[in-house]
C-alpha cells in the first residue's frame, strides 16, 4: 500500500515519465566506421544517384506522451545516412536516378519506461528507378533496440529517445546494407 506521505513523490514521477523527448536525426545517422566500410560497396549505379522523397509516417513528440520520432527527423537521418556512404544525391542537376521512399509504420515503446527500454521500429522502404517506374527495392525492415538505466539514470524518457534512436540507426543501417547488394 502506498503511503500518504509517498503520494506527491510518485505523482511527480509519473509526469517526469510522460514528458517527451523529441528524437535527433544525428544519433540516427549511420556511424563513420560503418559508412566507410559500406562505401566501397556501393553499386555504380547508386553512387550519388539516390533522392529521398518526403518521408511519412511518424509523429511529433508531445508534451505528455514519450518520446516520438517524427517524419522530418527520420527525413533527415535517412539523407544524412545515404549521404555518408554516397549514395545521395549531391546536387539538385541533373536529376538523380532513383528515389527512395519510407514510410515508418510502427514505433513499438512500452507504456511506462522502466529501468530497461526496448523499442521496436518498422519502415516500409521502396527504392524506384525515375525514369521506367520500376521498383528496384521494396522491403518492410523491423527491428528492436533497448536502452538501460546506465544510458540516463534520472530520466526514463530520456531512456526512450536513446532507444529510439538507436533502432531508427539499426533500421537505417539494415537498409544500407540491402542497398549495397543491389545491381541496379
Amino acid at each position: 500500500m502506498l503511503r500518504p506521505a509517498l503520494i506527491p513523490a510518485a505523482l511527480l514521477a509519473l509526469l517526469l515519465v510522460g514528458c517527451g523527448t523529441p528524437g535527433r536525426p544525428l544519433p540516427m545517422v549511420i556511424g563513420d566506421a560503418d559508412a566507410l566500410q559500406m562505401r566501397a560497396w556501393v553499386p555504380d549505379a547508386l553512387r550519388a544517384q539516390v533522392a529521398v522523397a518526403p518521408v511519412r509516417g511518424g509523429a511529433e513528440t508531445g508534451r505528455w506522451w514519450g518520446s516520438l520520432v517524427s517524419a522530418g527527423v527520420l527525413q533527415h537521418a535517412l539523407e544524412e545516412s545515404l549521404h555518408a556512404v554516397g549514395m545521395r544525391v549531391l546536387a539538385p542537376e541533373p536529376a538523380p536516378r532513383f528515389e527512395l521512399q519510407a514510410h515508418m509504420v510502427l514505433l513499438e515503446q512500452p507504456l511506462v519506461p522502466a529501468a530497461g527500454v526496448t523499442v521496436g521500429v518498422a519502415v516500409n522502404y521502396v527504392l524506384t528507378d525515375k525514369a521506367s517506374g520500376r521498383v528496384v527495392y521494396q522491403r518492410r525492415l523491423y527491428n528492436q533496440e533497448e536502452a538501460g538505466l546506465g544510458d540516463a539514470i534520472v530520466s526514463p524518457s530520456e531512456r526512450l529517445r536513446i532507444a529510439n534512436e538507436r533502432a531508427l540507426r539499426a533500421n537505417i543501417g539494415l537498409l544500407l546494407r540491402d542497398l549495397v547488394t543491389l545491381r541496379p
